[in-house]
């Protein structure tokens, strides 16, 4: 399933055939309904470049999306969060991460074993006690359009933008840094145990914000954009 999700991350638009033909050139032999059943499992869907970690909920109200054509210049504009799933041992678990889309800081991130309305609120309180943006978009997945989750956006007067559902690319900067950690990060290293995940998914965060490089920031880090333009 790693092998798979690896391919997915690298090829979002590819089925479970081209999945299939994908891995036998890596040497690994297994058929294309074994394939299938595995995506299934995960909830990978071709055209949709993640997996289907959130599910929408018809009984919850869904927001416009408010960030075609918005210039951001400045941090705290708008924030981005979506859920990934990371494997640990022999589960998956879903990473959360809320992103500042001028600067590309990660605000908070949390690691749990369920993506419930719950977690991602905790998650969510985090991110506020760091700052509180103008604009929080999301999916439409229905941790994200219940109302528990939606209390401390509208306490705030945060206002709440959701993508298009299916337009993944409505959230592309939050898609990039899922890329970038899974291929710098989570897809490089063999987390035993969730404490053991969650200390090396901190020091690797804390890289990321304060050392790594950013060419699209004239070679910056984000916390230098984040914390100097504020």
């Amino acid at each position: 399933m790693n092998e798979i999700d690896r391919i997915f991350t690298e090829w979002p638009t590819y089925g479970s055939p081209r999945i299939t033909a994908e891995l036998h050139r890596r040497g690994r032999q297994v058929n294309h309904k074994c394939v299938e059943r595995l995506m299934r499992v995960m909830g990978l869907q071709a055209l949709y470049p993640r997996p289907k970690t959130s599910m929408p909920n018809l009984a919850h109200p869904i927001h416009p999306y408010l960030l075609k054509g918005l210039f951001i210049v400045r941090p705290n504009q708008v924030w981005g969060t979506d859920i990934t799933f990371v494997r640990i041992g022999g589960s998956w678990f879903y990473l959360i991460a809320f992103l500042d889309w001028f600067s590309r800081y990660v605000v908070a991130w949390s690691l749990g074993d369920s993506a419930t309305a719950t977690f991602c609120r905790e998650a969510l309180e985090q991110a506020l006690n760091v700052a509180i943006p103008d604009i929080h978009n999301s999916d439409q997945g229905s941790q994200f359009t219940s109302e528990e989750y939606l209390a401390p956006l509208k306490y705030h007067n945060i206002r709440i933008s959701m993508d298009g559902r299916g337009r993944c690319f409505d959230n592309i900067f939050t898609e990039r840094l899922w890329r970038t950690v899974k291929y710098e990060e989570v897809y490089v290293k063999e987390y035993m145990s969730p404490k053991d995940a969650r200390a090396s998914l901190d020091a690797y965060f804390q890289a990321y914000n304060f050392r790594r490089l950013h060419s699209s920031l004239n070679y910056k880090t984000p916390a230098e954009i984040y914390f100097g333009g504020r």
